[in-house]
């Protein structure tokens, strides 16, 4: 045998036909694809060329271990007069790694034809290309092909065609060769964990993993990491917290990807705090754990640490990914912070970052909460390709912001693109109705969910119903659907009908729908108020005082007004009647000035809406403190003439505030949105996008 040495000596060296462990050779030399040039030549010169070891791992450098240089190995394998399994499974595997996997899979046909039997490492390698591609029906040829050549039993073969099935959506093929197989390492259950995952199966994940344990099959941190995510998914603490304390009690160290995934399953499992205790004790974050902890704070609906986390992100200087900026435009929406959803949005123009279906239904959803549907519809306009959740999210959009003959002019084109609508979408279409007063539409629609589309009408659409009843007046019919329903109305389809007889002055069937409630839910505030306001409304103020009594014998506390406004990218909050803000004194003097303004122009407080047990000279000075008062006052005095104010409120507007609200915009020349437990208000030159409607 030759020595390295000797084979790159000066001298001319000539009919050598075996070298010692050529791949040492050429691994040791050729770590550029300048040196893969030099040694190439060499090699031809030296006639080395023809030695077959030393060409297969010349071919190995190109194809596999050098980046850019596929092209290359692809001269070299034309060069070799007969390939064999070696050579060709060198090929298929770069191709396969190299992101060229249609031609991996054209090279393996390449190779049936030319008569060159594969063999047990070919196989995979090919697989893996159908499974890139998602390929099924090709992998299911080489499939055949692994059982005609009697490699069935292989484990590395069986593993990879778990892999296979599961990544092309076949998890019960997938599941069949795992059964299959005589011994299964914990690569094979990792394979149909993450097909399980892949296909929404987060029950079957738990049941294989405690399969898994009563067999005693040792498991890895690919395995735990799929665990933990299928019991955030299905909120299953008790067996998360086993795998954390697996973890504690066999000093395993906790990396990166395995202290992400049990951030990810406590706060899924809504244990916001101890997710951000682990996340605090990360050594290092990277953008997947970041996102994570946003992630979880927004699904608690704990928005503004959201974005306080994301600001800390920011200044970790870590780029923010797709996921990130969802949950963000999430939390921007939720608090209509528009300006912190306009940075998002900013961020990925100046990135060229691509504007995938995910993030521009996010924006989409993000600009319609914000009261900006314009911006919407112009995103919506903009994308390339949209699915079912796009369409939906404008559809809504537009129904919640007082465009509801647009709403339904957009689900009727979502129909002629042959886009199927889904349960979500007729939720949205019949708000539409709704909002629109479009009574004979909503029933039309009602009609065609399950007659034509086969989409069974959830507790959902059927309180979107009461509500397209309720709102225009039909109070008796509304209240006959709810009777007739084929399945039991909940507290939801009640309180609907209840704000309806609130709105249309209804105590008879107010007071049915107020009993109904208060079976399935005694203790919520809201409905007691609501039945107040209706005998306050006509003149049963001690049957309203009451109602409040036996609130306080009740110790059911009122949800306290609370409404929130942006500015400068600060969010502000407001509760009624607040004595806590940081700017007290600036607010309630703007209050003053413009409660004498808009009295001038003929606003007059509507007692009503003031609390009830208040002496009368305090009637005045409750209702002037709502919490929306308080926001739109504080947008006054800290933005400059003709600056839109949007405010978010948690309750349904008051009337006195809408009046009040509709007469500020025409004095103050200002566009006023506000967003309310129900829908959107658009306040501009002394009127309402809903019309006085709502």
């Amino acid at each position: 045998m030759l020595s390295t040495l000797t084979v790159f000596s000066a001298k001319p060296i000539t009919a050598i036909t075996t070298i010692e462990n050529p791949k040492t050779l050429i691994l040791q030399q050729c770590k550029t694809s300048k040196d893969l040039n030099q040694i190439h030549a060499h090699l031809i010169k030296t006639r080395l060329i023809h030695n077959r070891a030393v060409t297969e791992n010349l071919l190995e450098s190109a194809a596999i271990l050098l980046p850019n240089t596929m092209d290359y190995a692809l001269s070299i394998f034309d060069d070799i007069g007969q390939p064999d399994s070696s050579a060709y499974n060198v090929m298929i595997r770069g191709l396969t790694y190299k992101q060229s996997p249609h031609e991996a899979i054209f090279l393996f046909k390449k190779m049936l034809e030319t008569s060159v039997e594969p063999d047990e490492f070919t196989f995979p390698c090919v697989l893996k290309a159908c499974s890139r591609l998602r390929a099924l029906s090709e992998g299911e040829q080489v499939h055949a092909h692994i059982l005609k050549c009697g490699f069935g039993s292989s484990e590395f073969v069986e593993n990879t065609l778990i892999h296979m099935y599961a990544n092309c959506g076949r998890v019960d093929v997938a599941r069949r060769v795992f059964d299959g197989m005589s011994e299964r390492g914990v690569v094979a259950w990792n394979s149909l964990f993450s097909g399980y995952m892949r296909s929404g199966c987060w029950e079957e994940v738990v049941k294989l993993f405690r399969r898994m344990q009563e067999l005693d099959v040792g498991f890895d941190e690919v395995t735990m990491i799929s665990v933990l995510t299928s019991c955030g998914r299905l909120a299953d603490l008790e067996l998360g917290e086993w795998i954390n304390g697996y973890v504690e009690a066999n000093g395993i160290k906790k990396s990166l990807a395995l202290m992400t995934s049990l951030v990810d399953m406590y706060a899924k499992c809504g244990e916001v705090d101890t997710a951000r205790r682990l996340f605090d004790q990360m050594d290092q974050r990277d953008v997947v754990a970041w996102s994570a902890m946003i992630s979880g704070y927004c699904q608690a609906n704990r928005c503004r640490e959201a974005l306080y986390l994301f600001n800390e992100m920011q200044k970790n200087n870590v780029d923010p990914n797709e996921v990130t900026m969802v949950s963000v435009l999430n939390a921007c929406a939720v608090l209509g912070a528009l300006e912190t959803g306009k940075w998002v949005h900013f961020y990925i123009k100046k990135r060229n970052l691509k504007l995938t279906v995910t993030l521009g239904t996010a924006l989409i959803d993000f600009y319609a909460k914000c009261g900006s549907v314009d911006s919407s519809i112009e995103i919506f306009s903009k994308m390339a390709s949209k699915n079912v959740f796009t369409w939906t999210a404008l559809i809504q959009g537009l129904a919640s912001n007082g465009q509801g003959k647009r709403a339904l002019e957009l689900f009727y084109l979502m129909r002629e693109k042959n886009i199927e609508p889904n349960d979500v979408t007729f939720i949205g279409a019949l708000a539409a109705c709704s909002h629109a007063g479009l009574v004979d539409e909503g029933r039309s629609l009602f009609v065609s969910m399950s007659k034509d589309f086969g989409i069974e009408p959830r507790i959902e659409h059927y309180g979107c119903m009461v509500d397209v009843l309720g709102r225009a007046g039909l109070i008796e019919e509304a209240y006959q659907f709810i009777k007739n329903m084929p399945v039991q109305p909940n507290a939801v389809v009640w309180r609907t009908l209840l704000a309806s007889c609130k709105a249309h002055k209804n105590v008879k069937i107010g007071e049915e729908s107020f009993r109904c409630i208060t079976i399935l839910e005694p203790a919520h505030s809201g409905d007691y108020i609501l039945l107040s306001n209706i005998y306050a409304s006509v003149g049963r103020c001690e049957d309203a005082l009451k109602v409040r009594r036996q609130m306080r014998e009740e110790r059911i506390k009122k949800t306290p007004g609370c409404s929130l406004i942006e500015l400068d990218g600060v969010v502000h909050e407001f509760f009624s009647e607040d004595d806590g803000h940081a700017h007290l004194k600036e607010i309630y003097g703007g209050v003053e000035d413009m409660m004498k303004q808009i009295k001038s122009a003929g606003y007059v407080p509507n007692p009503t809406d003031a609390r009830l047990d208040a002496e009368e000279d305090d009637k005045e000075a409750s209702v002037s403190h709502h919490s929306e008062k308080l926001a739109i006052a504080f947008g006054l005095i800290r933005t400059p003439p003709g600056t839109t104010i949007r405010i978010s409120k948690n309750l349904r507007v008051c009337t006195d505030c809408h009046n009040a609200t509709k007469i500020i915009s025409k004095v103050y020349n200002r566009e006023i949105v506000v967003r309310d437990r129900n829908r959107f208000h658009h306040f501009k030159d002394g009127l309402c996008s809903c019309n006085d409607y709502w």
